[in-house]
């Protein structure tokens, strides 16, 4: 069937002036309608052209290897409708190509987001119906009113909530289709009329400034997978991070992929509302790949062989990987390691605090004014703790009793923690045990102090100004050099291989000299963990990282 497409696009525009030839994201607003009805001629016989009364609007379309029909002056004035404009147009290359057509579409200049794909599925449905003529539309039920007669009457017999609601059609730009006999100086629409739904980031319709913003705002939107692990031995930091990072990218398409023996980080996932793949192994995940064509792939999964990553780029047009030190590495475009400073650095590499990606709870509590007194001891190792040394401060903690009566103990104890029927409130010693809390914040800025892990978690304490005694879980984790005395940390090494004694006296000493845990304070307080969010988010889309910011 021979098809005609017209895009009418006049050189004024009050609202915003120039608007059809002004840049979005680079390129003339009228380029993306023609640039879809371009992408048609390699599936069907299409003529396109463009119904236009300006001359700089015309040069841009033809050197896009567009039709220009010149617009008489009596259709290009602002009370004329769309109809005898594209009737003309109509007739103008009917005239042309000498052929009568059997199909014209109307597309919209000010439809940029709309995708090729959606046009032509829209065109294969009209083909294969009976239907005189279709309309681009976006279903979008809203409890409505009118007035009538004076009168403010509402459009609906019973309010409910808006996914009760009746489908409600609002006409898009993006394309109206007619057959050739319903088109004449007077109307485009036959009898028989359907609608094709388009989605809302492709119903974008171009008429103000803020419709401009929304466009050029959607259509630098990235797709981007977030490749991460959530299981006892490894912890729920790769999931909060990624789920932190994909709260703050707001505006851009998501997919978290994780492995199907990440029982708790698929169950924190899918309470988080994003959409969720779980994956067999190496091969299923490849296949999410192709069928997603992410822009940018996020790994947080730790090292990374060389295998993965040269699979992983054949799909990914970015990618990005978190702590990891692995032989793959070399292949990502950026590596954020935020828990080390040391090692030879590379050209993708990003090391140390200044890369930390904290959670917004952090950014958002304020911390207690500093007390001379310590009032409120936290002990925090974790969501696994597998070396117990939550079990080991326990007991400390009775002994700190005797000689601090009124010095309330906390532990915060994570749900993988393997002995939590041990952990009980014990009043007697001021002992209180809090399980799974979902806001650790709002714990760490009542506290004066706290006995930690090597983890991550001495960022969020540094973030609060709580002064800490560190005890790392193992060997990789004493590798994380930020929990120093530098940054308002006393770090006694592996967990395991410390002496009670050593605890008990550096925890006393701490209690006992309140200008050293004020120093310690200050030190935490001088970092500016918002920035490390922001410079990660630009590494993750690619843009130019100051080194000295």
């Amino acid at each position: 069937m021979k098809t005609l497409i017209v895009i009418p696009a006049r050189g004024g525009s009050k609202r915003i002036p120039r608007k059809n030839v002004r840049l979005m994201c680079g390129k003339p607003l009228i380029y993306y309608a023609l640039q879809n009805a371009k992408n048609l001629k390699a599936f069907m016989d299409v003529d396109i052209a463009v119904s236009t009364d300006d001359e700089e609007l015309g040069g841009i379309v033809a050197k896009l290897g567009v039709a220009v029909v010149n617009r008489p002056k009596e259709l290009a004035t602002d009370r004329v409708t769309l109809d005898p404009v594209i009737n003309h147009a109509m007739l103008e290359m009917e005239r042309k190509h000498q052929v009568r057509y059997d199909i014209v579409i109307t597309m919209q200049a000010t439809s940029p987001t709309l995708q090729t794909d959606t046009l032509k599925r829209a065109i294969e449905f009209f083909r294969n119906s009976d239907y005189d003529t279709i309309i681009s539309a976006m279903n979008n039920p809203h409890l409505s009113w009118r007035e009538e007669d004076g009168r403010i009457v509402k459009n609906y017999e019973k309010r409910l909530n808006s996914q009760e609601l009746p489908r409600n059609y609002v006409e898009t730009g993006g394309f109206l289709m007619t057959r050739r006999e319903c088109v004449s100086e007077t109307g485009r629409i036959g009898k028989k009329i359907n609608i094709f739904e388009i989605s809302p980031d492709e119903a974008v319709d171009i008429d103000t400034e803020a419709d401009w913003i929304v466009a050029e705002s959607i259509m630098k939107r990235k797709k981007i997978i977030f490749h991460t692990v959530g299981k006892p031995q490894l912890g729920m930091g790769h999931i909060y991070r990624c789920l932190t990072l994909a709260y703050k990218l707001t505006g851009h398409q998501f997919l978290f992929v994780i492995d199907k023996d990440s029982e708790m980080g698929i169950k924190k996932l899918k309470e988080s509302f994003f959409p969720v793949r779980v994956v067999e192994d190496t091969a299923d995940f490849e296949s999410v790949l192709a069928e997603y064509k992410p822009d940018i792939l996020v790994n947080d999964i730790l090292n990374t062989t060389e295998d993965y990553m040269k699979m992983v780029i054949q799909y990914a047009e970015r990618v990005v990987n978190f702590e990891d030190i692995g032989p793959g590495a070399k292949y990502a475009d950026a590596v954020i390691n935020a828990l080390y400073e040391k090692g030879e650095k590379l050209h993708n590499e990003y090391y140390g605090s200044k890369y930390f990606c904290i959670r917004d709870e952090f950014l958002e509590e304020v911390p207690k004014d500093f007390s001379e007194k310590v009032e409120n001891l936290m002990v925090i190792f974790g969501g696994e703790d597998p070396s117990d040394l939550t079990g080991r401060l326990y007991g400390i903690c009775r002994q700190l009793h005797e000689q601090y009566p009124s010095l309330n103990f906390h532990f915060l104890i994570g749900f993988a923690y393997g002995n939590k029927e041990k952990m009980v409130n014990d009043e007697a010693h001021h002992i209180y045990v809090h399980t799974d809390v979902k806001r650790v914040s709002a714990y760490m800025n009542k506290m004066d102090l706290a006995v930690t892990s090597q983890g991550r978690t001495v960022y969020e304490l540094a973030s609060m100004g709580v002064p800490a005694i560190v005890l790392a879980q193992n060997e990789r984790e004493a590798e994380h050099v930020f929990a120093g005395i530098q940054n308002g940390f006393i770090n006694l090494g592996i967990g395991s291989e410390q002496d009670e004694t050593t605890i008990i006296q550096t925890v006393k000493w701490l209690i006992d000299t309140p200008k050293v845990r004020k120093e310690m304070r200050n030190l935490q307080l001088g970092r500016e963990f918002h920035k490390g969010q922001q410079r990660v988010m630009r590494l993750i889309l690619g843009e130019t990282e100051d080194e000295q910011s």
